[in-house]
């Protein structure tokens, strides 16, 4: 099976974040499971705690399409110009707690000036709907307030990761629509990027045809209720990685989820593809969704520096490294940004609990780069 790539397990009821910085280029870590079973992270962070990124989990295999020696079409339009602003670092994160916990450790001056001076995503995994929207504001009035760009992670749909590790989300999808309401209504009116539902597309096929469609409907809600919060609000959308679906499949599935409305998709969350695989296989995805030229794609580069390992292992493999830092300008035709959506550091559940901090991974990703 191929597995999926998210792996986040709920460590606390308020929005998680992740810090993370990543140097080198090639990006393999997104989801720790997209080429095993997959499982879905049980987001752990929130509020006070940071959500610990999803890892991958399994879903059905599917054929990786080849890099293309020539260009898409979409890469030769020309690039969105750079987000006048830079990414936001959340002043909260496992790591961060860490690294003010253990300041004579030797691995902190490492682990510290290689990932936890980063910008990286902040999770909203848990379903705690009455906290939700002030766990929102809080982080992007921060942002807001110094001029940066907050990338807040929505994760919460039903039967997320089929039921494998990170297991959880809303109860069914009628609480999920309110729970989705709750987050648009923290987004307040600047600049903001929404990673929506890492998996919850690529790993539809787990899902009976009445229950993928009944998702897609309320994935596609929840970019629409999203966008009219925060007109300013950059909505991205699961394509998977470029070993999961095929460009056609999975540009289908992006088409029925609202996507073609949207800023564009993100992929490789939580697992180890290569930054170039993934830019040639997300032009291709955008090419195949149609929409206007202005969608672009956004890449998880937090632990793919060495790629995907050649045995397929998705969970905290050796051998990995960070990628490349977190920034909104690419240089890439169609490429909005390189993220670091999964925190390095944050276990898939092999080398510490799935979702917390560990350390020694920590210096492990940072110190091998």
């Amino acid at each position: 099976m191929v597995v999926a790539a998210s792996a986040v397990v709920v460590v606390a009821s308020a929005a998680g974040t992740m810090t993370a910085l990543g140097e080198d280029g090639a990006d393999d870590r997104r989801a720790a499971r997209h080429d095993a079973p997959r499982t879905d992270p049980s987001a752990a962070g929130s509020a006070g705690s940071p959500l610990p990124s999803p890892s991958v989990s399994s879903a059905t295999p599917s054929g990786s399409p080849s890099p293309s020696a020539s260009p898409s079409p979409s890469a030769t339009r020309k690039p969105r110009a750079a987000a006048p602003a830079r990414l936001y670092h959340h002043p909260e994160s496992q790591v961060l707690d860490w690294v003010r916990d253990h300041p004579d450790d030797p691995r902190r001056a490492v682990v510290e000036s290689r990932i936890a001076s980063r910008p990286a995503a902040v999770w909203f995994a848990d379903y705690a709907p009455e906290t939700l929207t002030s766990r929102v504001r809080a982080v992007t009035s921060g942002a807001a307030a110094q001029g940066r760009v907050p990338v807040l992670v929505a994760y919460a749909i039903p039967d997320r990761d089929c039921g494998g590790a990170s297991e959880g989300g809303a109860p069914d999808l009628d609480a999920y629509a309110g729970w989705i309401d709750r987050f648009a209504a923290g987004l307040g009116s600047r600049e903001t990027i929404v990673i929506l539902e890492p998996d919850s597309i690529a790993q539809t096929g787990c899902l009976s045809a009445d229950r993928r469609d009944a998702r897609l409907a309320a994935l596609a809600r929840a970019g629409r209720v999203l966008r009219a919060a925060n007109p300013k609000a950059r909505v991205y959308y699961d394509a998977g990685h470029s070993h999961w679906n095929s460009p056609a499949h999975q540009a289908a599935l992006l088409r029925q989820a609202g996507a073609a409305s949207s800023a564009g998709v993100f992929s490789n969350v939580s697992n180890f593809r290569r930054t170039a695989d993934e830019i040639v296989y997300d032009r291709q995805v955008l090419d195949l969704l149609g929409g206007p030229p202005g969608l672009g794609a956004v890449v998880d580069t937090s632990r793919n520096g060495n790629g995907a390992p050649a045995d397929g292992e998705w969970c905290d493999p050796d051998g990995r490294t960070i990628g490349r830092a977190p920034t909104l300008d690419t240089g890439e035709p169609r490429i909005d940004g390189y993220l670091w959506v999964k925190l390095p550091g944050e276990s898939d559940g092999c080398k510490g609990a799935a979702g917390e901090f560990s350390p020694a991974y920590a210096y492990e990703l940072a110190s091998s780069s």
